[in-house]
């Protein structure tokens, strides 16, 4: 059994993982697609099964994808177990949390974006899509248990002003797939559809004190995410989708070699890995070019099956949260 950790702190993406949160399987869609305020963020090819499940439970329109989502989430945390990571899971949401979520559904799958750690700092952020809002209620205990007994600071952005259904309103808005931590510097993706401007700014005034340098990376309307354009392996070493950064890369990791992905292949969810450690980290089989790629320069591939996940517009860095990368 893996040792249970009271330290709680991210020194980069790619420093050895020791304790991580891995997602759970929960979706019920939205009433309509009107609630959304954008188009939901999927895979090619997903449109049509999830276009079935508008107000439902996705479980109950697909079982056996349900059933197959959840292996998925199992062999993942199989294999950091069996690389010595510390793995936690969020509980499921109550009847009470579902029945409050009403006609805009909710969400239990993407733990990268609820609540984020930077350094010694853990976050909890606002989510833009409403049916996500309350996507940080099923890991709240975990962070009482875990994060108050630390040294880390605990804190959480102001909520955002009530706007009517598919209006996202004025924010903050700030999620963690948006967020890569590099050290002292901090990248923060902003492309309209997650984090906004004014989150940015939240995030760079929390840290400012403590000595981070926090950058703002912008990506085009249609990019959830910057972790969907952008994955740093090891130091000096990154997968990137140049298309996806209409700006271009960071000052800081201008100097990196970059395994460059194609359009189609990040919206797949080529750049959403996970490095185990700096000489491991976990893709899907559809990215096998990836892998050979990584494996080249004498990285350790992982290979899970993370089709189901996919659907939904993420993938390993989506489903995992850590609450110490170091050393």
């Amino acid at each position: 059994m893996v040792a249970e950790s009271t330290e709680v702190r991210l020194d980069s993406e790619f420093a050895p993982l020791r304790t991580v949160v891995v997602s759970r399987c929960e979706f019920r869609a939205p009433a309509g697609a009107a609630i959304l305020g954008h188009s939901m963020p999927v895979e090619a090819g997903a449109a049509e099964i999830l276009e079935a499940v508008w107000g439902k439970d996705f479980g109950a329109v697909h079982p056996e994808k349900q059933a197959a989502w959840e292996a998925e989430r199992e062999e993942l945390a199989a294999v950091l177990t069996r690389h010595g990571v510390e793995v936690l899971r969020p509980r499921l949401f109550n009847d009470v949390e579902k029945a409050a979520a009403g006609d805009t559904g909710y969400a239990n799958f993407f733990v990268r974006d609820p609540w984020f750690t930077v350094g010694e700092h853990v976050v909890e952020g606002v989510l833009q899509f409403p049916h996500r809002r309350r996507e940080i209620l099923p890991s709240r205990q975990l962070l009482l248990d875990r994060v108050l007994p630390s040294a880390a600071h605990y804190v959480s952005l102001p909520q955002p002003e009530i706007a009517p259904l598919g209006a996202p309103g004025a924010g903050p808005f700030l999620e963690g797939g948006d967020v890569l931590v590099l050290g002292a510097e901090v990248f923060v993706g902003c492309s309209g559809m997650a984090t906004d401007e004014l989150g940015y700014r939240w995030l760079a005034k929390y840290l400012k004190p403590f000595g981070f340098t926090v950058t703002r990376v912008e990506l085009p309307p249609h990019v959830l995410h910057l972790d969907c354009a952008i994955s740093l392996v090891r130091d000096g070493l990154m997968i990137s989708c140049p298309a996806r950064l209409p700006a271009g890369l960071p000052a800081a990791l201008r100097d990196w070699e970059q395994i460059e992905v194609s359009e189609d292949e990040a919206a797949a969810m080529a750049t959403n890995g996970l490095p185990i450690d700096p000489g491991t980290y976990i893709t899907d089989p559809q990215f096998e070019r990836v892998g050979k790629e990584l494996e080249a320069r004498g990285i350790t591939v992982e290979y899970i099956d993370f089709s189901v996940s996919r659907l939904f517009g993420g993938a390993f860095r989506c489903s995992t949260q850590p609450l110490l990368r170091a050393g």
